[in-house]
């Protein structure tokens, strides 16, 4: 990902725990795996479609992830449970290892996927009204039934 003198995308937020100290942030493939709850399998996958940044490797090869692979990770993460297609997931890496001048088009695919998110989150608003209707009437008729049955 490119660094300018510009603010950086900061990711899906704050690091969570058991992270090392920046410079000592060289976790294994199955560390990542454990903190992240995604498979060893999943991981060389996004790497494989282009959805994780270039991952560093050790001298004998292995995959040595960073605090800032981390955070990817959690965007990452964060974009799935949107519902996001991962054509758009990979799409939108793509743009932020483009650099800067790529924000409007960044700005533009996460916009579409809050408005996509937004219209699913009414939709479920409306389904949980209709199961409060029905567990409301099905309390009422229980307390009726057994308001009847201690007559």
């Amino acid at each position: 990902m490119e660094t300018t003198g510009t603010p950086t995308d900061t990711c899906a937020g704050p690091p969570e725990g058991n992270r090392r100290p920046d410079g000592a942030d060289k976790y294994t493939i199955s560390e990542v795996a454990a903190l992240t709850g995604l498979s060893a399998h999943t991981l060389r996958w996004y790497e494989r479609i282009g959805l994780m940044p270039h991952i560093d490797r050790s001298h004998t090869g292995q995959r040595r992830y960073s605090n800032r692979d981390l955070d990817w990770l959690a965007l990452v993460g964060k974009l799935r449970l949107t519902g996001m297609p991962v054509a758009d997931m990979v799409r939108y890496a793509e743009l932020v290892r483009a650099g800067d001048h790529t924000y409007g088009e960044r700005f533009d695919l996460l916009r579409r996927t809050r408005e996509d998110v937004l219209s699913r989150i009414a939709e479920l608003q409306g389904t949980l009204a209709v199961l409060d209707r029905k567990i409301s009437f099905y309390g009422d008729a229980g307390r009726a039934l057994a308001s009847e049955r201690t007559r």
